[in-house]
């Protein structure tokens, strides 16, 4: 309703200009913005817009809010381009300004955006005042070479491709970048100790699992922490790979190698589309950016090392706490590969990505790094003028006591376990369901459907949370029929497919749409919503806001389904109670796309 919200929104303010012509003027220095105050109506009561503004100004102009309402009130009623969209406005309360859309205008609404692909939503090619938008960048998933992806990468990658997709559907170009931990402190440790326990792994493709290859990296750990010998040999490996000595290079390869094929499988389950930039492709900027910090007067030598202190940023004793950017042996940390990413993004084309945003989908633990290295990268100039570089924290997956989701052992969950558990999960439920239903369906249908709703419960449990908060993890929550669920909204989607089966045509669109009943016109105006939504989440980044709107939309839908007859209707009100139908079943599947779900025709 975005485009209604604004022609509205212009009529509120020519309306406002008149009524309080003697007393109020938009231009002047008051600084009221008249903008801001149209907003959805928060209940179907109030309504389809409130606003509030007679209430903002009645301080200002020293009157009574109701009466100003009163007067604006007045004036839209006199605003014939006004009543073509709305009914006449009612005053509620102390003065807000309750404004109702006309049936007319709700059906030709949705007779606008029926068999639209984009359900309505502007491409940004196709918005006023167009702006010359550069990629954005979403830096998700992002796990660590010679370890295995678990279950506290799911939410990085689930959120990082998501909100990809919602960017890509507004018509942004966007670059998915999975910033492996390809570098760096681990590969000196790892290398030296598979020198002295499995050299073959250094030389020969695949000669250890990566199961193995995460022993083996737990005992290096161990050796690091505790012999001071093999810590000094493994931070010499890594001087020897940031200075590229051949060998080093060849056995760091074969590991990045291995553990990208399996990164890849996981992937390729989830329908999750990346493309790798770890950390070993900024090597060859991080003198340049040590250069440049040294050279703007940024840098303090502090015991060796070249250090940035920042404001507001303490250790746990109260002292400054200095950000390292070229350690005392010279060797680089994260903190230097991050800025050099950040360099590199924003400088322009063809030296580097030319973003215009930068998205970093990463857990909350790391705020404060990344509030350091952005508080570093705009000392330097980094950040053109007019962009923005985001951290996207997200909290923790927590089993059902609370804590956080480990196995029985204590051991970290590997997501793919976490994967395999789910389908098996889901074709459990699915076959103790259709055995009470008496249904029999062949084993390629029972494998899809399995795999399909498997992967959406998972998908659409983490989805479904505000990610600035942790979250118990369960399955029998997110597989039930019931409730705020993947398996719900997929329903919802069968059962509309049922009534293409039973021989509505969904695809016919008809010249005349007329709602009449409070089912009907609750469900569409829940449709007209997907742009407001949409919307939110490119200024919010906050996917659960797209999921609540989908399961609201099934809960409307389902009443409607359950209220009024669709395919015994008379035929005038049948074929729009059928686009009703279509247009839903568009919404729920443009919506799951936009969250990496797949939807079903039967389940």
């Amino acid at each position: 309703m975005l485009s209604l919200l604004h022609l509205i929104e212009s009529h509120l303010r020519e309306a406002l200009d008149k009524a309080c012509l003697n007393e109020f003027s938009s231009e002047c220095s008051l600084g009221v913005s008249l903008d801001s105050d149209l907003i959805a109506a928060s209940k179907p009561e109030f309504g389809d817009f409130q606003s509030n503004i007679a209430l903002v100004l009645a301080k200002h102009l020293k009157r009574n809010p109701r009466e100003i309402a009163l007067s604006v009130a007045k004036v839209l009623e006199e605003d014939l381009r006004f009543l073509a969209i709305c009914i006449p406005p009612e005053v509620a309360g102390p003065g807000f300004i309750n404004l109702t859309l006309r049936q007319s205008c709700i059906e030709n609404e949705v007779k606008r955006i029926l068999g639209d692909s984009r359900l309505g939503v502007l491409s940004i090619k196709a918005e006023e005042n167009q702006k010359d938008y550069g990629p954005i960048v979403v830096d998700f998933s992002s796990p660590n070479i010679a370890k295995e992806m678990h279950v506290g990468h799911l939410r990085s990658t689930i959120i990082g491709d998501s909100l990809a997709r919602i960017f890509e559907f507004r018509g942004f170009q966007v670059i998915r970048l999975n910033h492996v931990g390809d570098w760096g402190t681990q590969f000196g440790m790892l290398i030296n100790h598979l020198k002295q326990v499995a050299p073959k792994a250094l030389d020969s493709a695949d000669a250890i699992e990566l199961g193995d290859l995460v022993v083996f990296y737990r005992q290096a750990k161990k050796r690091f922490d505790d012999d001071e010998l093999f810590r000094s040999e493994s931070r010499q490996e890594v001087l020897n790979l940031q200075s590229g000595e051949p060998l080093s290079l060849r056995a760091w390869s074969l590991l990045c190698s291995q553990s990208r094929r399996e990164f890849q499988k996981i992937y390729d389950r989830l329908d999750i589309k990346i493309t790798e930039r770890g950390e070993s492709f900024y090597n060859p900027y991080l003198k340049q950016v040590v250069d440049e910090l040294q050279a703007s007067g940024l840098l303090v030598l502090d015991q060796g090392a070249k250090c940035i202190f920042l404001e507001n940023m303490f250790g746990k004793d109260g002292k400054p706490l200095p950000i390292i950017v070229q350690k005392s042996d010279g060797g680089y940390n994260y903190s230097t590969t991050d800025l050099a990413a950040i360099r590199y993004r924003f400088k322009p084309k063809p030296i580097g990505d030319g973003a215009f945003r930068i998205l970093y989908v990463t857990d909350m633990g790391q705020s404060s790094h990344f509030e350091g290295v952005f508080q570093i990268a705009r000392l330097a100039n980094w950040i053109p003028e007019r962009c923005l570089i985001q951290h996207v924290p997200f909290g923790l997956v927590q089993g059902e006591d609370g804590k956080k989701l480990k196995t029985r052992s204590g051991e970290t969950i590997r997501l793919r376990d976490l994967l395999d558990e789910a389908v098996d999960r889901a074709e459990i439920d699915l076959r103790s369901r259709l055995a009470d239903e008496g249904r029999a369906e062949s084993k390629s249908f029972i494998k899809n459907v399995a795999r399909t709703i498997g992967f959406a419960a998972l998908k659409y449990a983490d989805l479904s949370q505000n990610r600035a908060t942790s979250y118990q993890f369960s399955f029998d929550r997110m597989l039930s029929l019931q409730g705020n669920t993947a398996p719900y909204l997929l329903y919802s989607l069968v059962r509309i497919s049922g009534i293409a089966r039973k021989g509505g045509e969904l695809e016919q669109v008809t010249d005349n749409l007329t709602f009449a009943l409070p089912q009907e016109l609750s469900l569409a105006r829940q449709l007209l919503k997907f742009d407001e939504v949409i919307a939110f989440i490119e200024e919010e980044l906050l996917p659960n806001r797209l999921c609540s709107y989908l399961f609201e939309l099934s809960q409307i839908f389902n009443r409607f389904y359950d209220q009024v007859p669709v395919l015994k209707a008379q035929p005038e009100l049948r074929n729009s109670r059928l686009a009703l139908c279509r247009l839903t079943a568009d919404t729920l599947k443009v919506g799951l796309g936009l969250l990496g779900i797949p939807t079903l025709e039967r389940m």
